[in-house]
């Protein structure tokens, strides 16, 4: 692998850094707390709307879908600044990263020329309804359900931890079509359609975040069903292994890192213990920065991503973990009000671990698919 960013990798970064120092307002630390607020959400229309007009919310998709079919560096050096930045696209990272890329492998025609516009304009919220009660990363658990009624299906359930659920205005829905692990299908669900209840659930992870909706008698076109009945997982698999890596949280770790370094020295307080345990945060951004750089080479050279992406997940776990555990140790005051920025890493890195897949799942996979452990006998 080249450790060197060519010269057009080198101005992309510079023009991102430089259209951030522009379109960023003067209290966007403030912004940044509660991602999914309605302060951050209304914001966030407006700035991907403006990326979009610059040419920088897609440009790695298609020519046909707005982008200009940059590689997958260009994309991911776009990602690492906007989490650096605290991530100003809110929950629209979901449509450039991995929605919008997967309905066009897996969408019908019309579906494609529904959804995807708005997408690339930086117009419409989307959140992800995997998790539920009784199924967080186990999906094969799942309970919603998805009945066929002529020409439309019948969806009744609840899912959790929703985020965004309260600004969205489509739902990338999973629900059970049939029994056993492979009658679960996918279904694009208008927020608006009656029967949907939304409920915000209250946290220390930010203000608006997560929710639990609940779908009662929702009344469904069978036009909104994605792929065929029972291709949940292979669409899923294509969505998260999208997800798991396109999300360069690292970035911010680092950036945070930094931040509560300098804090620590400017009180005199940098020495030490704490010399050492920032070392090993440090250590362990860059571990997550390279092997995430690694499944990115390999999408730029057409190989297949499998379990190594569980692993590039599960590394960026650990480094969001161990600049969380420095900033509560060394500079707890950030906490209580003495840095907003600090406080908005410290309420995501919270949930790095249960975004994307649980770190636990992710050890599984890496065991399993990667390591090729043998499962004990039950």
């Amino acid at each position: 692998m080249d450790f060197n960013w060519d010269p057009e990798q080198r101005a992309f970064r510079a023009t991102v850094r430089d259209f951030l120092a522009a379109h960023l307002p003067a209290d966007w630390e403030d912004l940044a707390h509660g991602p999914g607020s309605e302060a951050q959400s209304r914001f966030s229309t407006k700035f991907c709307a403006e990326l979009a007009k610059a040419g920088l919310l897609v440009p790695h998709w298609p020519k046909r879908w707005g982008g200009r079919e940059a590689d997958p560096w260009t994309s991911f050096i776009l990602a690492e600044e906007m989490w650096a930045a605290g991530e100003p696209r809110g929950g629209q990272y979901m449509n450039v990263n991995w929605i919008g890329p997967t309905l066009m492998r897996f969408g019908t025609e019309a579906q494609q020329e529904r959804y995807i516009p708005p997408m690339a304009r930086g117009e419409t919220i989307w959140c992800q309804g995997f998790s539920e009660p009784e199924a967080g990363s186990d999906l094969a658990s799942l309970r919603t359900r998805a009945e066929k009624d002529g020409d439309h299906y019948i969806i009744n359930g609840q899912k959790i931890w929703t985020s965004y659920a309260g600004h969205a205005d489509t739902c990338f829905l999973l629900a059970r079509t049939s029994p056993g692990k492979t009658g679960l299908s996918v279904f694009l669900l208008p927020m608006d359609t009656p029967g949907i209840t939304v409920r915000q659930i209250p946290s220390v992870i930010g203000e608006g975040d997560i929710h639990e909706v609940f779908f009662d008698d929702v009344r469904l076109p069978a036009s909104a069903l994605l792929g065929t009945e029972g291709q949940a997982w292979e669409i899923a698999r294509t969505s998260l292994s999208l997800e798991r890596v396109g999300i360069p949280r690292f970035a911010l770790a680092s950036k945070m890192l930094r931040r509560a370094v300098s804090k620590l020295q400017k009180a005199g307080r940098f020495g030490g213990g704490a010399v050492e345990q920032a070392a090993r945060a440090q250590a362990a951004c860059e571990a997550a920065r390279l092997y995430s750089y690694q499944i990115v080479d390999q999408r730029r050279h057409g190989a297949p991503t499998g379990p190594e992406a569980s692993a590039a997940r599960y590394a960026t776990v650990m480094a969001e973990r161990l600049v969380g555990e420095f900033v509560v140790e060394q500079v707890p005051e950030a906490l209580a009000g003495g840095d907003p920025l600090l406080l908005a890493h410290h309420q995501r890195a919270i949930v790095a671990g249960i975004a994307s897949g649980a770190a636990e799942i992710q050890l599984n996979l890496i065991a399993t698919e990667l390591l090729r452990l043998p499962r004990e006998p039950r």
